[in-house]
């Protein structure tokens, strides 16, 4: 267990607070609009956005990039191939092991799921003044650094 210097566990608290409200604001705001949240799981959704940057991707990929068993990757993939969001092929370079592609069905449906997230997040930020936009602007570049500190922490990996 860390020390921390005195101080410090409010502001970690109220931090973890903030991001869980946050969490379950986008969530609320996507089940009240005309986007079924359950026609693409959460889960699921991060799957597609990495095969968005990452694609085509072996499984053990997308496993260390979400922190997920390959069990429940597998599983996922499965889902999202029999949905035909994805495709699943033989790697050309190891013909052993497969690799996933996102499909141009799984490009729409990750479209409208992040138009879905994003226009509750784009008309709550414009709510804000130019100064607050300005913090948020400045402290994003911190906030993902402190998310890799946190995957480093909990997974021991880096990836980027």
């Amino acid at each position: 267990m860390s020390v921390r210097p005195a101080g410090q566990e409010p502001d970690a608290r109220m931090l973890t607070e903030a991001v869980i409200r946050l969490h379950r604001a986008l969530r609320s705001s996507a089940i009240r609009t005309d986007y079924p949240r359950e026609t693409l799981p959460m889960a699921q959704a991060e799957l597609l956005q990495v095969l968005e940057e990452h694609s085509p991707a072996h499984i053990g990929d997308l496993t260390a990039r979400r922190h997920l068993a390959p069990s429940t990757v597998s599983g996922l993939i499965s889902r999202i191939v029999g949905a035909g969001l994805v495709e699943r092929d033989v790697d050309p370079v190891n013909r052993r092991s497969s690799v996933v592609t996102l499909t141009a069905a799984g490009r729409e449906k990750l479209a409208a799921w992040t138009r879905t997230h994003k226009d509750p997040m784009d008309t709550a930020y414009a709510a804000l003044d130019d100064s607050e936009r300005a913090v948020i602007a400045e402290a994003l570049p911190v906030l993902f650094r402190l998310a890799e500190h946190l995957d480093e922490e909990a997974y021991g990996t880096d990836l980027g």
